[in-house]
């Protein structure tokens, strides 16, 4: 009986205390979203190479290149046949069975030799579909001219093209395919990761809140100063004694870290198909915003006038044209107030009954009138 009494004294003050925490939890507002430093930014010299080769895909059911109109062609056949020992010049080939293509890859990081890769390959002449076609044996170069793979096997195709006498019909694009491990890497490329002593991330979004914050979080992991953003795109990295050689760990260990990045307040605009993406710190000062509609509708109503029974007179059209000019008609005037927040200058724009072609237009000339505070990006 004399421990009873204590169990409501004790729990008035963790009530008390998680009534704080909840309160202070409230206060916080809603977590920021933060994002991984693998999805921020990517290690220099960790990269995809391009490479491209000439080739020519054969086995297409006549709709290959002309090879009057494509002399490529023509010398690529007769330079193939050669090399297999059929002699073909001179001779007069007709056949519609072959197309000239350009071949490209990307040669992945650290790819090995044997590596398969995905390589795609597009008309050069004027064929008129790639379906049904093998690509022979094709070189694929770098930018220094060296081979780094070669590329062979059946092409296939996402479009088709069908016609006839009086129609035709294309869906997709049926001069371009792709060949599923086309690819054979030959040749690797060096870069010794495990070597380097300095660290460069480079940011795909460059910013300098955003390289700051990234740096702070890799020094509160490593301790000490290693990491220093040197400008908005680069954060250079000092590699501790612990991981030297260990290069691996430590970059799995960073690109887990997460951080609140910042961006521009930017807007984006698309003119030709009406699109408009807009940032979260776009802020719009007082301005008043007006939406005038002209509208000028002409209708024809032609009257016909037939002359009386017995007459010599002659049936004629006589015009009646209407027109009607409406500037009343959809006239608004809005005022947007100061550092407005993004949802509530969408609320205010849609509320005048804009669309998006109007828009672009409207968000330029607040834009020009200083009143926007952000850029603006026209695609």
């Amino acid at each position: 009986m004399l421990g009873l009494p204590a169990f409501p004294i004790l729990l008035r003050p963790l009530a008390a205390l998680l009534a704080l925490a909840l309160a202070l939890i409230a206060a916080a507002g809603p977590a920021q979203a933060l994002s991984r430093i693998k999805d921020l930014a990517s290690v220099e010299g960790v990269r995809s190479n391009q490479i491209l080769g000439y080739g020519i895909v054969v086995g297409l059911n006549g709709t290959g290149d002309t090879l009057n109109n494509a002399p490529f062609t023509r010398q690529s056949l007769t330079a193939m046949l050669e090399r297999l020992g059929v002699n073909t010049r001179g001779a007069n080939m007709r056949t519609a069975n072959v197309a000239a293509v350009m071949v490209t890859a990307n040669l992945p990081p650290f790819a090995t030799q044997g590596t398969r890769l995905d390589v795609t390959v597009s008309a050069l002449g004027d064929a008129k579909s790639l379906q049904g076609g093998t690509l022979l044996a094709t070189p694929l170069l770098g930018a220094d001219g060296e081979v780094y793979a070669v590329s062979q096997g059946p092409v296939a195709i996402a479009g088709f093209a069908a016609e006839g006498d009086a129609a035709k019909i294309t869906r997709g694009v049926p001069t371009v395919g792709r060949i599923a491990n086309g690819g054979l890497v030959e040749r690797e490329i060096d870069f010794a990761l495990n070597k380097l002593k300095t660290l460069r991330l480079s940011l795909r979004n460059p910013d300098l809140t955003t390289a700051r914050r990234m740096a702070a979080a890799i020094n509160d992991f490593l301790g000490g100063d290693t990491a220093e953003p040197t400008d908005p795109s680069t954060v250079v990295l000092q590699i501790p004694a612990k991981f030297q050689g260990n290069m691996i760990r430590l970059l799995t260990d960073i690109e887990q870290l997460k951080i609140e990045p910042d961006q521009l307040a930017r807007i984006v605009i698309d003119e030709r198909s009406g699109i408009i993406v807009m940032g979260k710190d776009v802020r719009v000062s007082t301005v008043a915003v007006a939406q005038g509609n002209l509208t000028v509708t002409i209708s024809e109503q032609p009257e016909v006038s037939q002359p009386n029974p017995l007459s010599r007179g002659e049936t004629t059209v006589t015009p009646r044209t209407n027109v009607k000019v409406d500037t009343e008609g959809g006239n608004k005037l809005a005022l947007v107030r100061e550092s407005v927040t993004l949802a509530e200058l969408v609320d205010g724009l849609n509320a005048l009954g804009i669309g998006p072609r109007d828009l672009i237009s409207i968000l330029q000339a607040i834009k020009t009138a200083g009143a926007l505070q952000a850029d603006i990006e026209v695609m």
